[in-house]
């Protein structure tokens, strides 16, 4: 019989190239250039830059580079950067067009009806705002009437001096009937009339609902000031928009710190894991050295043993001795790859205990004792500084409270209770006695606050790290978690619609009572 061939594995632990820091150069090349990112996002859109027609700069670049009309041509009145925008000029920027809200008119259901109306008012964007220019406002009904028999009927809309705008004739039971208009111009005191053909024949039941499409003249995307606010996105109950330039303040400090100081403390959360065994390692070492085996033997020996984190490092200094490699130099490249001044130091004291012949066993007990003792020092100034971080992160939560309760509560109180000063405009406010109030913005307020909030994590953080370890990365770690519940907090409670700007839908605001329409008017 042919003799069964032996596999012969060989382990070669050659040198390779450590890439822990070239990981880390990476992550902050790519962490530098989305924090200048955010930074120049959140500068141009600040208002700190000063611009010839007022608007801030990141408006100016974009609307000068891509106004044009809705059919994607030459408007003739492009967004000039040197003066003032006009209505028109903002609807050639596709940021500062103004959208349309749907209001609604719904669930109201008349019944019995002969002659019936009711009021009902249609806001929108004040003509001088325009300056000229038309805005359409389209309108559309839907309804249904029912009747014992097929009934003809008219529904009309009725301008406030009672002409008549637009109208149907139809027959009850015959399905849904409805109006169209291109558009209703902003008043108040429409009405909304159902007339039957003839005074005795009733219409038993009428459902309707009106829709139109309302613009206010402020840009979608942007405040009354241009301020960028981006898309609204609704997270269940909660509508939020998490691109509003604030945002991009507190993600540039987030870009600039967290994911370097992150992944450095994870580099050295590995070795303190080395660390926390590195002493038991020593101790058996020693131990094995007593018992009479050699240094080969004993680390080979250990290293079917288990300890943790340090269990590939012992394999590897297991394979190297099998190899021929001398004891000093197996320990030595140990040492370098852990590269901790713990290990090191105690390293380079049993190297030079082995090189001189010494009684290593005494070296090695001494060595672990050491290295416990420092580990045993780090986890008593860790359980006493926790108390001091726990401090510090309590006083930003209640610095944090404290900002969010200015803005969701005083501040408003405050810009409401003035804004009908009696001298009007900007300078406006309200007199108590000889002290005047004077009108505010709220989104100057919040914007103040959540800088400050912002300042308030970095310097917070950096001291509860500093404190901690001693090392900047776990300072910026903790920075970095600040800013992240500031940006979470403020989007979800400060930053609601009446303090960044944007204006609540008044809605068609029908009248609580109906009455009895005249007969129809049909102007001129």
């Amino acid at each position: 019989m042919a003799r069964k061939k032996e596999k012969i594995v060989v382990n070669l632990d050659l040198p390779k190239d450590d890439t822990t820091l070239t990981k880390l150069y990476i992550i902050l090349f790519f962490s530098i250039i989305l924090g200048i990112g955010s930074g120049l996002f959140w500068i141009t859109n600040s208002g700190f830059i000063p611009t010839a027609n007022g608007e801030p700069m990141f408006t100016n670049m974009y609307c000068g580079a891509t106004a044009q009309d809705e059919a994607g041509n030459p408007t003739g009145e492009f967004f000039q950067t040197n003066q003032q925008p006009t209505y028109t000029a903002n609807e050639t920027c596709n940021i500062l067009r103004d959208a349309p809200d749907r209001i609604t008119w719904e669930g109201e259901e008349w019944t019995s009806v002969t002659k019936r109306g009711k009021n009902f008012d249609v806001p929108g964007v004040p003509p001088e705002a325009t300056g000229g220019a038309v805005v359409l406002q389209p309108l559309w009904l839907n309804c249904t009437v029912e009747a014992v028999d097929d009934y003809d009927y008219t529904v009309a809309i009725r301008a406030p001096r009672g002409e008549v705008l637009e109208y149907y004739n139809g027959t009850a039971n015959s399905g849904n009937c409805g109006l169209d208009m291109v558009t209703i111009d902003p008043d108040t005191r429409y009405e909304l009339v159902f007339m039957s053909a003839e005074d005795t024949q009733f219409l038993k039941e009428i459902t309707f609902d009106m829709t139109v499409h309302y613009y206010d003249g402020i840009p979608s995307n942007m405040n009354n000031k241009s301020l960028w606010l981006g898309p609204k996105v609704s997270v269940g109950p909660v509508s939020i928009h998490p691109t509003i330039f604030l945002n991009w303040f507190g993600l540039t400090f987030f870009f600039f710190i967290y994911p370097a100081s992150y992944y450095w403390e994870k580099v050295e959360d590995a070795k303190n894991e080395v660390e926390e065994k590195f002493p038991d390692f020593l101790r058996d070492l020693a131990e094995y050295w007593k018992g009479g085996l050699s240094m080969t033997v004993a680390v080979q020996t250990l290293a079917t043993s288990e300890y943790g984190a340090l269990n590939d490092e012992v394999k590897k200094m297991s394979d190297q001795l099998s190899w021929g490699i001398k004891f000093s130099d197996v320990i030595r490249q140990f040492a370098d790859r852990v590269g901790t001044p713990l290990v090191q130091r105690a390293i380079a004291l049993i190297a030079e205990a082995d090189r001189a012949g010494g009684k290593i066993s005494d070296i090695l007990v001494t060595a672990a004792n050491d290295s416990r003792e420092l580990k045993f020092l780090e986890g008593e100034r860790k359980r006493a500084i926790g108390s001091y971080i726990a401090v510090i992160w309590t006083s930003y939560f209640v610095f944090l409270g404290v900002i969010v309760v200015l803005a969701k509560v005083f501040i408003p109180a405050i810009a409401g209770s003035n804004s009908g000063g009696e001298d009007g405009g900007d300078s406006g406010g309200q007199t108590i006695g000889n002290m005047t109030i004077r009108n505010i913005d709220p989104l100057f307020f919040v914007t103040i606050f959540y800088y400050g909030v912002t300042m308030q994590a970095l310097g917070n953080g950096s001291m509860a790290g500093l404190m901690a370890t001693g090392r900047f990365s776990t300072g910026f770690k903790h920075s970095g978690m600040m800013i992240v519940v500031a940006l979470l907090v403020f989007n979800f409670v400060a930053f609601s619609p009446d303090l960044i700007g944007i204006t609540e839908v008044p809605g068609l605001n029908p009248s609580s009572g109906t009455f009895v329409p005249t007969p129809l008017y049909w102007g001129d």
